[in-house]
C-alpha cells in the first residue's frame, strides 16, 4: 500500500471586519465576516514540514484589513474577487483561492429632529437589523477562471394559510395526518450562480430577494418542495445573469394544539412551534443551458 497526499487547503476562517465610512456627519456601516482558503503547491509543507510555500493565515487576515482600508468594501462579491485574485496572483505557490463573505445589516436609528440640541450627529447611530444574512462565495484559479456565487441565509418567512400537505406515502409507521390548511414556515438559505463576474451584484441581490419572497407569498403550496421550485423558477426568469439557484429550506413545523381537554375548540389559531426535529427540503433549479460549475459550491 502507498499513502499519498490528497486534496488539501488552508486559510483563515471568520475574520471579523467592520468598516465605517464617514460621509461628513452621516456615517455608513459595513459589517462582514471573511473566510479565505488557499491551495496549490503545498506538498512539502505536509510531507516534510517545509513552510516556504505557505502564505500564513495571519497574513490572510491582515490582507483583509489592509484591502478594506485601501479599496473599501462596496459589494461583497467585488471585495471577495479582489482578495481571491490577490492571493493567487501575488504568490506563485498559491494556485487556487476560495473566499467566502457574510454581511450583516444595520438600520439607522431615526431622530425626529437632528438639529435639536443634543441630537446633532445622531446620523451615526444604528440598530442591528433582524434581516437575513447576505453571503457570497468566490473561487479564483491560477488559469484566471473565477466563479461567483451570491446568496443569503436565515431569511425567515411564514404563511399562516394557503398551504396543504396530503397524498403522501402512508405505511405502518406513518402517524402524520393529512392537512388542507396548515402554517408553512421556513428559514430560507439560497445561493445563485452568476454567468459572469461582471454582474450587477447589488441590484441582482435586491431583485432575487424580492423574487424569493414574492414566490413564497403568492404560491398556494401543496408541499414545501413545490414552493422551493416556484421560488427558484421566479429568480431565473427575472435575472438573466444567473444560471442556477440552490435552496435549502427547513420546515419549521407548527403543530395545532389540542385544547379539547380544556373544553375549548381550536380553529387553526393556537399552535406549538417545534424547533426540532424538522424536515429539511433542498433542491436546485437551473437553466437547461447552464454551463457546468467549474468549482464546487463549498
Amino acid at each position: 500500500m502507498t499513502v499519498i497526499l490528497g486534496p488539501n487547503r488552508y486559510g483563515k476562517a471568520e475574520t471579523r471586519l467592520v468598516r465605517v465610512v464617514r460621509d461628513g456627519v452621516v456615517h455608513h456601516i459595513k459589517d462582514v465576516t471573511v473566510s479565505s482558503a488557499l491551495s496549490g503547491d503545498m506538498e512539502d509543507v505536509h510531507l516534510t514540514g517545509d513552510n516556504a510555500s505557505v502564505l500564513t493565515t495571519d497574513t490572510q487576515k491582515n490582507t483583509v484589513y489592509a484591502f478594506a482600508r485601501k479599496h473599501g468594501v462596496a459589494e461583497i462579491e467585488d471585495f471577495a474577487i479582489l482578495l481571491a485574485r490577490h492571493y493567487v496572483e501575488s504568490q506563485p505557490t498559491v494556485h487556487h483561492a476560495r473566499v467566502e463573505i457574510e454581511e450583516y445589516f444595520w438600520d439607522r436609528i431615526p431622530v425626529a429632529d437632528d438639529s435639536a440640541p443634543g441630537a446633532e450627529g445622531k446620523r451615526h447611530s444604528f440598530v442591528r437589523s433582524g434581516r437575513e444574512v447576505r453571503t457570497c462565495l468566490v473561487h479564483h484559479d491560477i488559469d484566471g477562471t473565477t466563479t461567483v456565487v451570491s446568496g443569503l441565509k436565515d431569511l425567515v418567512v411564514l404563511n399562516s394559510t394557503d398551504s396543504e400537505f396530503s397524498g403522501y406515502i402512508q405505511d405502518e409507521y406513518t402517524t402524520l395526518p393529512p392537512t388542507r390548511d396548515r402554517v408553512l414556515a421556513t428559514a430560507v438559505s439560497a445561493r445563485w450562480r452568476h454567468l459572469s463576474e461582471a454582474s450587477p451584484y447589488g441590484e441582482s441581490y435586491a431583485e432575487v430577494r424580492g423574487c424569493l419572497l414574492g414566490a413564497f407569498a403568492e404560491t398556494y403550496s401543496l408541499s414545501l418542495q413545490q414552493t422551493l421550485y416556484a421560488m427558484g423558477e421566479r429568480v431565473l426568469n427575472a435575472r438573466e445573469e444567473l444560471c442556477e439557484v440552490r435552496l435549502a429550506m427547513p420546515n419549521k413545523h407548527h403543530f395545532l394544539v389540542d385544547l379539547t381537554p380544556f373544553g375549548l375548540d381550536n380553529p387553526n389559531e393556537v399552535f406549538y412551534a417545534a424547533d426540532r426535529p424538522y424536515g429539511l427540503i433542498e433542491g436546485t433549479v437551473l437553466r437547461d443551458d447552464a454551463p457546468a460549475a467549474l468549482f464546487a459550491w463549498e
